[in-house]
């Protein structure tokens, strides 16, 4: 199928962001993951510094005269630097403290001031403080004349230095490294949103997948009712009470456009499937049966998913005298015996009461191409919920015993690779396929412009395929 990387329109906002949500924990994690790697690098690679700082003014010997002193500051900023930065200085203060200062010290003027600042830089604070103690204590023995009209004066003594005066790059951006690592896994999380190949939104499904899309249903949640005083989930069936209007009418809606199929096509065997578990293909196939009976059309419904069979959960049946239609596929039972029906419902119903391990030993085409041949005789439609096709063959086996298919098609669930590859497989068995059921679809928080809804979608496809 030729088909563009993605589209935007495939994109559905609701489901990007409820991705995002489930995977919050990898966005944290990920920028804790970043902050502690900043924090370990900077504890291996920063080195501290410390930096103790006096003020000394500048004053002339034998002069009051402001002017004057500020200007010998100027002049004698540069030979004070040299000073303090001689060698001869430094030795003296090595044998002043009695221990090797790893450091340097600067002396710069401050600006159209008679005011010099002494610095001492040290990796640790205690030298930086008994280093500038020192040159203070010791340059008049070094300076020798230098300053002899000239004198120097403490303004603000020194204090050893709480914490580093070199500041580490990577402190600075820890947080911006931290966000931008979050950010960066709320980035790959979304990209692997977008290309994931499955149908995110009902206005690009008839672009994805190979086939008519018959219906759209929206998701609706299970409701709790309570029953022998205990709550329990309804199921979703058009004869509830407690499902909305818009999924009951959407169910119809689809049913008339798959009945409209089937007649135009003079056929009574409707096979319903999926790629996937929990897509929604038994309530799909129950509504469909439940719709048809409705019209007053004499129904069967079949539970084909000898695994995990779920009809009979679905309508709650509590027969006492429970025939599994495995028994009638072994010839044990008949299956106008085995049949289930409750004038609410106005359909039959072929139940299988418990999983088996190994269909393939009760699922014979024969048998079934017979046990077909005889429900046409006595119904109008048979519909036939049978087990999803990446779970096992049996849905292979049911189709050679149907007139057409239709494949049921949860929301962000399933490849639309795989799906399509059933498609392929229908048509090899030589049988007719009806087209796609989009379930359990939520509507988009955001539209974009020229985006339609629900009721749109499918009133724009009843007018172009009828």
């Amino acid at each position: 199928m030729n088909r563009e990387l993605f589209n935007l329109d495939e994109i559905s906002i609701r489901g990007l962001c409820l991705d995002l949500l489930r995977s919050l924990w990898m966005i944290i994690l990920t920028a804790a993951s970043v902050w502690l790697a900043v924090s370990g690098i900077h504890n291996f690679i920063y080195e501290p510094e410390y930096t103790a700082e006096a003020t000394l003014v500048v004053s002339v010997k034998g002069q009051n005269n402001a002017y004057s002193s500020l200007a010998t500051a100027s002049q004698m900023a540069d030979v004070f630097s040299e000073v303090f930065q001689s060698d001869a200085l430094r030795k003296r203060i090595v044998e002043d403290i009695g221990e090797n200062i790893q450091g340097e010290i600067s002396c710069t003027a401050i600006s159209e001031t008679n005011l010099l600042t002494l610095q001492t830089t040290c990796p640790d604070p205690r030298q930086a403080y008994l280093f500038i103690n020192s040159a203070l204590k010791n340059y008049e023995e070094v300076a020798e004349n230098v300053f002899a009209n000239a004198s120097l004066q403490i303004v603000q003594e020194p204090q050893v230095p709480s914490e580093p005066s070199n500041a580490s790059w990577l402190l600075i951006r820890r947080y911006l490294l931290t966000a931008l690592g979050g950010l960066g896994m709320a980035a790959i999380i979304c990209l692997l949103y977008i290309f994931r190949f499955t149908v995110k939104n009902p206005a690009s499904a008839s672009r994805q997948l190979d086939g008519t899309v018959r219906g759209v249903i929206p998701f609706e949640r299970k409701r709790f009712v309570r029953k022998k005083r205990k709550k329990q989930k309804q199921s979703l069936l058009l004869n509830s009470p407690v499902v909305s209007m818009d999924f009951a009418e959407s169910s119809r809606r689809m049913e008339a456009k798959v009945e409209y199929h089937m007649h135009r096509n003079k056929q009574q065997v409707l096979l319903v499937t999926s790629v996937s578990e929990n897509e929604g293909k038994s309530t799909v196939a129950a509504n469909i049966a439940l719709a048809l009976g409705e019209k007053h059309k004499k129904v069967l419904l079949v539970d084909g998913d000898l695994r995990k069979p779920a009809q009979h959960k679905i309508f709650e049946d509590a027969s006492k005298n429970k025939v599994s239609l495995d028994k009638v596929l072994k010839g044990m039972v008949s299956w106008k015996d085995a049949m289930v029906f409750k004038t609410r419902d106005n359909i039959w119903k072929l139940f299988q009461y418990h999983g088996i391990s190994d269909p393939g030993e009760v699922l014979r085409e024969e048998t079934l191409a017979k046990l077909v041949r005889e429900w046409k005789q006595e119904m109008d439609y048979i519909i036939i919920d049978c087990s999803p096709t990446a779970v096992s063959t049996d849905a292979e086996i049911w189709m050679e015993a149907a007139d057409t298919v239709l494949l049921v098609v949860r929301q962000d669930w399933s490849d639309v690779r795989v799906i399509n590859d059933v498609v392929d497989v229908v048509w090899q068995t030589d049988r007719d396929f009806a087209g796609f059921v989009l379930n359990a679809f939520h509507e988009e928080w955001l539209k974009r412009q020229g985006e339609y809804g629900y009721g749109d979608y499918r009133r724009r496809h009843v007018e172009e395929r009828g």
